[in-house]
């Protein structure tokens, strides 16, 4: 196709990067932070509109905070093809995960203007809101709500400041009463094309640099908390105790056991605390989180049965009770054959070895593949590190994902599913 002579300007993808890698950086450690509805993150977005105005596109930011750049196409009725990420990041996270897709896709629109390329279709590119869930423990919520699926009633989940998610919208200057005007029709959009570091060491381990994602991981969440009764640590006897944290320790460790038995499941308990926190007290309230993941919802949720009934073993067994609030449950999905087999051919086309590998990690993908036609591509990771400051993956790599974006927007385009 004479189309891809285009390219995408290597150095530019990682200078922006860069550029958004500043946003949020902690001097300690040279993490990033850009929580939800934060200063950072409205930082982060208005640099990102700032790259999208200059190619020409119509930016605009919906109800939940959405950033979406539009391009026309020839044809400005038909249905749009969409590429996106996120731009918030996990605590002392890494400047890759989210930031590249979106970027990524802002340098397709920069290399198809330069070249002189109009598509058919219209083209977007969308920085969805608090992909990753860090500051009210409820992810996605920017992608849930373009495809209908956030509810009102989730905008009371609060943050350890207590914030709801209702009012720190406010504070940010969107309406959450106009929640439901930010869900997009399906039928305006003809696919959507997610770049993402894979997050993991197997294209690493395959010595590729890009990958073709199959199908995500549905991630469970659940919130564990377990009470029983303080008491002095030197005078109350060990058959006397009512000890909540050696009950969540025996709870956890059987989740991992279990995990373990299973290679498709992977759990993680990724957050704990002990109230009042003494040296020498034995808490009364002990609360933990629970990520549970699997490609098989029915593994996964068999899985959580057994979890759920053991809890309350160990907690009757050692006097203390067990309260479980679910968090966040999303179903595994897989991703459309059509989009991925145009992704494989832009892979194909550019000499690499084409690689098919599911994703353990949730993203904004999952929540569009429900509705509409969906793929997405990795960019291998060093080490497979994420979430993490020293996070990394090679500039060519990111290059070349780009590419593949690139190429993946253009055949769609022109030559369909």
């Amino acid at each position: 196709m004479k189309d891809l002579c285009a390219t995408v300007d290597g150095a530019r993808l990682m200078d922006r990067l860069e550029a958004l890698g500043q946003i949020g950086r902690q001097p300690e450690t040279g993490g990033i932070t850009r929580l939800a509805f934060s200063e950072n993150e409205r930082r982060a977005k208005r640099l990102v509109a700032g790259w999208l105005e200059e190619i020409g596109a119509t930016v605009v930011e919906d109800a939940v905070g959405n950033l979406i750049g539009r391009v026309e196409g020839e044809e400005n009725q038909a249905p749009a093809i969409l590429i996106g990420s996120h731009l918030d990041t996990v605590v002392d996270g890494g400047m890759f995960d989210g930031a590249l897709g979106v970027v990524a896709g802002v340098e397709a629109l920069t290399a198809m203007k330069e070249r002189g390329i109009r598509t058919r279709h219209p083209i977007e590119v969308i920085a969805f809101t608090d992909e990753e869930g860090a500051r009210f423990g409820a992810g996605m919520l920017g992608s849930r709500a373009f495809v209908g699926m956030l509810s009102r009633k989730e905008l009371e989940h609060a943050d350890a400041e207590g914030w709801t998610i209702a009012e720190a919208m406010r504070a940010y200057g969107l309406d959450p009463e106009r929640l439901e005007s930010a869900r997009r029709a399906p039928a305006s959009i003809r696919a959507y094309l997610e770049l993402h570091i894979e997050q993991g060491k197997v294209l690493e381990n395959e010595g590729l640099p890009v990958g073709v994602v199959t199908a995500i991981a549905g991630p469970l969440w659940l919130h564990v908390k377990v009470q029983g009764e303080a008491g002095h640590a030197g005078t109350t006897p060990m058959r006397l105790r009512r000890d909540p944290l050696a009950a969540a320790a025996a709870m956890i460790a059987f989740l991992d056991a279990e995990a373990r038995r299973r290679d498709e499941v992977v759990a993680t308990v990724g957050k704990i605390e002990a109230l009042p926190g003494g040296v020498n007290v034995i808490p009364h309230t002990v609360e933990f989180t629970v990520d549970l993941r699997a490609i098989d919802e029915a593994v996964r949720d068999a899985v959580e049965q057994t979890l759920r009934q053991e809890m309350e073993t160990i907690a009757a067994k050692r006097g203390v009770s067990v309260s479980i609030r679910e968090g966040h449950r999303l179903k595994p999905v897989a991703l459309d054959p059509a989009v991925s087999r145009v992704i494989r051919q832009a892979v194909d086309s550019l000499g690499i070895r084409p690689f098919h590998l599911p994703s353990g990690a949730g993203h904004d993908a999952m929540q569009l593949a429900q509705f509409v036609p969906t793929g997405m591509i990795f960019v291998r990771s060093r080490g497979g590190i994420s979430h993490r400051p020293d996070e990394w993956s090679d500039p060519e790599d990111c290059r070349l994902g780009a590419e593949v974006l690139l190429r993946s927007v253009l055949w769609l385009d022109r030559l369909g599913l």
